[in-house]
């Protein structure tokens, strides 16, 4: 009985090796050509995402400048149109209800407790809150455009972050990326003629330069620990998850700036503000409802790509798109780009070419390993 069972597998294996090559070629094709057609979407997807932070953050800090410069006066009110936007995200809940129904069983029984994930929210849109008033004051005493590469010091600190909590990786590449982006602004401290101080004093420029770096740290920080949360807590990746949170925590930092502005008494001045706006009291709401919008397009790429690749891809991708701010600033407000904000751009162009090169390499290394597992599978 032993012998027949053996010549069976025996004539089993055989048959199998003398399959014809025409049907196996059949069977590889399409599945081969699946995780092709996945890594084109995603990549897609992350070039939607990419615009949406570099568009929104450039529009946004540009009507911010333009708010300041035209007679704009209330911190309180440049840090709420920063959150205040997530109402033009609610219609997104019911696309996303088509497109991505659900997600499975699993990942919603591995979530956290809603108490723990509502703690979350909480502590990310009070950090947030606090998080735009630092921008809004940096924004009132800087130009716009030694504003923008400031930012850039947010970079080195979230690389810090993302090495001790989700266990960033870092290669020679993406450590040369994140020295020049650094470099590419710290060279603006060491410009000493600013035109904003001869405007608002070296007083207020120097307390408006370390509300901007105290900023970027709180912003690296922010990017971090929503990456964690995600991995850690929420443990979903689909896009109702990101739109919750994006939508509570905008929704919880608008409610304390506006605790804020109520208390410190600034709401009394904002129809005085809006008859003084030099463009007129239409352009100072539209130049406010833009702002908002800007600032919603930019939150919402920036937590995709936080859940799509890293928060410190999307921090990158935030630095690359701040040298196109200067030089927007230079045609619209006339300011000047001197020889050193001309290094820091390229500084930064360098530095963002860099991670992108590190990026090819992984998926260079990457392909030839996905096309192997297929073909072991396959041949299973």
């Amino acid at each position: 009985m032993g012998e027949v069972q053996e010549l069976q597998l025996h004539v089993r294996v055989r048959d199998i090796g003398k399959a014809n090559p025409a049907d196996q070629q059949v069977n590889i094709t399409p599945q081969s050509t699946v995780p092709n057609l996945r890594n084109h979407k995603r990549w897609l997807r992350i070039s939607i995402y990419t615009l949406s932070v570099i568009l929104g953050q450039s529009a946004a800090a540009l009507l911010g400048r333009l708010y300041y410069n035209k007679g704009g006066n209330s911190k309180w009110m440049a840090a709420f149109v920063q959150t205040a936007g997530f109402p033009i995200l609610l219609p997104l809940f019911f696309i996303s209800i088509h497109k991505n129904p659900h997600t499975n069983g699993s990942s919603v029984t591995n979530q956290s407790s809603p108490s723990i994930i509502a703690s979350i929210y909480v502590i990310l849109g009070l950090f947030l809150a606090a998080n735009c008033m630092l921008y809004s004051v940096g924004l009132q005493y800087l130009p716009v455009s030694t504003f923008s590469l400031v930012c850039a010091t947010q970079l080195a600190f979230n690389a810090f972050f993302s090495y001790f909590l989700n266990s960033q990786k870092f290669t020679p590449f993406i450590v040369n990326s994140i020295v020049l982006l650094t470099i590419s602004s710290v060279l603006l401290v060491l410009q000493t003629n600013s035109e904003n101080q001869t405007e608002s004093g070296k007083g207020k420029y120097i307390l408006g330069f370390l509300c901007t770096v105290a900023g970027s740290v709180g912003y690296a920080l922010l990017l971090s620990l929503t990456q964690f949360s995600f991995q850690k807590f929420i443990k979903r990746e689909d896009f109702r998850a990101i739109l919750h949170m994006t939508v509570y925590q905008s929704l919880l930092a608008t409610c304390a700036i506006l605790v804020g502005l109520f208390a410190s008494g600034e709401w009394k001045l904002l129809s005085k503000e809006m008859k003084d706006f030099e463009l007129g009291k239409l352009s100072y709401v539209m130049t406010l409802a833009w702002t908002i919008v800007g600032w919603q397009v930019h939150a919402i790429g920036s937590t995709c790509l936080i859940v799509e690749v890293s928060s410190l891809f999307c921090n990158v991708i935030s630095t690359f798109g701040l040298p196109i701010v200067p030089i927007f600033a230079a045609i619209i407000f006339h300011e000047n780009v001197n020889g050193v904000k001309i290094i820091s751009m390229l500084l930064a162009i360098w530095g963002f070419v860099s991670y992108n090169y590190q990026h090819y390499l992984g998926s260079s290394k990457l392909k030839p390993e996905s096309e192997n597992v297929n073909q072991v599978s396959q041949a299973s």
